[in-house]
């Protein structure tokens, strides 16, 4: 299976974001892609509270769910719409990853489970504040494929993953909108080690570039396969345009990996 990660390097103008998305997913599609993974908040990047609100509140019903559907029928491929802001309980937001089939119906909805809070050399960063945390893992039945879903700060608790893999599943997606510090330390690491640990294949869309409110993120998309080997990978020379990471993918390759390395199946618990 052909899947595709688009990296984005979204603002506060969802007609622009979407029309950029739009213009990655003809591309996409044209080099026959199947699946099309979305960064974290692709649609819209700002850290003003009431625009966010406004945002899950309208314009992500209205406008970007449609969107995410239409696109997904236009195309004929899985959308993992990466993540975007929906209502919570009271004042809270969730944010939230939406799976929309080939046929453009809603198939899962994950919400973020590990909220990023935390102090780095660029600003500090409270996603708790205003976010509900997500409670369930999502697994993603795709004809073959069983797909977990996570988002960007999850990737930091290997225990989600190898829930993931417990079940079965042989892809792992991780949209992002990681730091700079954080992802010229941790990035390309955590997600090779997630692949190796669960011998899966690992997607991870980012954003790239610097966003309204001056919070900068550090791209590299990448694809890679179950023993860790990373298959492709955004160039992040075309920031502000946005970026296709396409790779074939194949479920043999598990298999092989799992079969001639059988450490899934060498768990001790204690």
């Amino acid at each position: 299976m052909r899947v595709a990660c688009l990296q984005l390097s979204s603002g506060d103008r969802v007609e622009a974001n979407l029309a950029v998305v739009s213009a990655l997913l003809d591309e996409a599609a044209a080099k026959g892609a199947k699946l099309a993974l979305l960064p974290e908040m692709f649609a819209f990047f700002h850290p003003d509270d009431d625009r966010k609100r406004h945002f899950a509140e309208v314009l992500a019903r209205q406008v970007v769910l449609p969107f995410l559907a239409d696109q997904a029928r236009r195309h004929a491929l899985t959308l993992i719409g990466g993540s975007l802001l929906l209502p919570g309980e009271g004042e809270l937001l969730r944010n939230t990853c939406v799976v929309f089939s080939a046929d453009g119906e809603q198939v899962a909805l994950y919400d973020k489970i590990h909220l990023f809070d935390g102090d780095l050399p660029d600003r500090s960063y409270h996603e708790s504040a205003r976010i509900q945390p997500g409670s369930q893992p999502v697994v993603l039945d795709l004809e073959d494929w069983l797909v977990g879903l996570s988002i960007c700060y999850d990737l930091r608790f290997p225990e989600l993953y190898r829930h993931y893999a417990a079940l079965g599943a042989q892809l792992l997606c991780i949209p992002s909108a990681f730091t700079v510090p954080t992802g010229q330390a941790h990035w390309e690491l955590l997600l090779r080690a997630r692949a190796v640990e669960n011998q899966a294949y690992v997607l991870a869309a980012a954003q790239i570039g610097r966003h309204p409110g001056g919070r900068e993120t550090f791209g590299h998309s990448m694809i890679v396969d179950p023993w860790g080997l990373v298959v492709a990978q955004a160039t992040n020379q075309r920031a502000t345009e946005g970026e296709v990471v396409l790779a074939d993918i194949d479920l043999q390759r598990v298999h092989q990996v799992r079969k001639q390395l059988p450490a899934l199946t060498h768990r001790r618990l204690y």
